[in-house]
């Protein structure tokens, strides 16, 4: 094509951060209509590119949409974009849920234009991850990210947004030390920057600098500590509890999978041995990220804290479908990976306005929400069934993908035993979704809540929106799953799948 689809949806927001930083900061309205119009123009672009994807079997593992211009030529790095199965879903998660966050932005006051310049510049790094085919533009556009991160949870964040803000960054910024050697260390064995070049040369050729695994292990860490995997999943409750509630949708919706998307880019499809050589390690803690995830979620009682560890668990499942290394978990992970970030996403959401039209985060001092508020017990309690799984939602396509691929695959030892330990992790999810829902909306009616607000129009759209997506997914897997697996087979073609 003609036409720079994936620069234009790249740049579109960063350009519109930049017109928002000459606003002025008392014209509240022009600055929200110009970040809608930002965010707006690439979600249509994106949802043109997915429509126009090429689904052929032909297509499995080829690049689409690609823009390649040499950039440093010392290094041989380019500036290349472009899309396959595996990256072009979540380029649109990323667009939807970069418009929506404006949208669930829409009542912020406080330093509006530092704000949604932030917010939109958040949303560029996030599509440079996703789109970039060139080593250095990746990592580039992963520590781009760090900043706005800090400024909106330190600046618009709660309770010790400074501390979560702070924490976030080291933790990231520890992981990027070793991402930032793992590839050093495969440039200067491969003499190359670009991504499809080096998975297909093959590293059999790693020991001219060190062995394969240890530059597989440089760059685990840094995704792992993103995914968040246990034990490196400290910062994800302190960043999500206090963080403003737009960006603990972006953070859980698409910030997070960053990790996984590196993972199954970088680790499994560069490192196949010792991808599977470390396996069976990395599918136990990702058993222990799950149970535990999930039984330190049934002990909050913050909302938002409760919705936060949840996500450790989830997160599991998607390191145990990626290191099952068979084709199927692999898409079921990558599935886990978008229905994750719609999913608990509105779980955001909705805490976001629970905690904006009641006044409290604590669920020991909520109940009986459901007569005053029932547009918003409706949409919580869809999105907490979705999250533990529930048939018809993309949830429960995602956790049955994973568990079918990972059970089947004979790629990792013992592994129909991994999968049924993993499967307790969906009883957990159901008692502690199903305890919130209760204690939140159901039981004795509260009359201190008698002059809480529903959902206002603006509030209902994104929340439906939303919804539909979880269930479309949910209904028809497929829409998804077709374009996945384009991205997925010829990583899993190395292990035989």
């Amino acid at each position: 094509m003609d036409f720079n689809y994936l620069s234009t949806i790249l740049f579109l927001p960063a350009a519109g951060a930049i017109i928002i930083a000459f606003i002025s900061s008392r014209n509240e309205k022009a600055i929200k209509w110009t970040a809608f119009i930002f965010t707006a123009v690439p979600l249509v672009l994106a949802i043109y590119l997915f429509c126009a994807f090429d689904r052929s079997l032909s297509a499995a593992g080829t690049i689409q949409f690609e823009e390649k211009y040499l950039w440093i030529a010392p290094l041989s790095a380019h500036y290349h974009l472009g899309v396959d199965g595996l990256s072009m879903p979540l380029v649109l998660l990323t667009a939807f849920l970069g418009f929506l966050a404006v949208l669930i932005s829409w009542k912020i006051h406080e330093r509006p234009r530092e704000y949604f310049a932030w917010l939109l510049l958040l949303e560029t790094s996030i599509i440079g991850v996703f789109a970039s085919l060139d080593l250095l533009l990746f990592f580039i556009m992963w520590e781009i990210e760090v900043i706005p991160m800090y400024f909106l949870i330190s600046i618009w964040g709660s309770g010790r947004r400074d501390y979560s803000a702070i924490k976030y960054v080291l933790y990231t910024l520890f992981g990027s030390a070793f991402m930032l050697a793992g590839i050093l260390s495969l440039y200067f064995t491969t003499g190359s920057l670009s991504m499809p070049d080096i998975a297909n040369q093959g590293l059999g050729m790693v020991q001219a600098i060190m062995p394969a695994g240890a530059i597989f292990w440089l760059l685990f860490i840094g995704f792992a500590i993103k995914l968040p995997m246990f034990p490196f999943h400290t910062w994800l409750p302190d960043a999500h509890t206090d963080a403003p509630t737009a960006v603990s949708v972006m953070l859980a919706g698409v910030l997070i999978k960053m990790g996984g998307y590196g993972m199954i880019r970088l680790c499994v499809f560069m490192f196949p041995g010792p991808a599977q050589d470390y396996a069976q390690l990395l599918i136990i803690l990702a058993l222990i990220g799950i149970l535990y995830g999930a039984a330190v979620t049934l002990m909050q009682t913050d909302i938002k804290r409760m919705i936060a560890y949840s996500s450790i668990s989830h997160m599991g499942y998607v390191l145990l479908g990626i290191f099952a290394l068979g084709q199927v978990s692999l898409t079921g992970a990558a599935l886990q990976m978008f229905s994750h970030g719609v999913v608990t996403g509105l779980l955001f959401a909705m805490a976001g306005l629970v905690i904006h039209n009641i006044e409290t985060r604590d669920l020991r001092q909520l109940g009986g929400l459901a007569r005053q508020v029932p547009t918003m017990t409706v949409v919580f309690s869809v999105a907490g069934l979705a999250s533990l799984g529930l048939p018809l939602t993309s949830g429960f396509a995602a956790e049955f993908l994973i568990f079918l691929g990972s059970f089947n695959s004979g790629v990792v030892p013992n592994i129909e035993i991994y999968t049924l330990i993993a499967v307790v992790g969906v009883v957990l999810t159901a008692g502690y979704i199903l305890w919130l829902i209760q204690q939140a909306f159901y039981g004795p009616v509260n009359k201190n809540f008698d002059g809480v607000k529903d959902a206002d129009g603006l509030e209902k759209f994104y929340m439906y929106v939303l919804v539909a997506v979880i269930m479309l997914v949910g209904i028809y897997p497929a829409v998804l799953t077709d374009v996945f697996k384009l991205g997925i087979s010829p990583i899993a073609g190395l292990f035989g799948g």
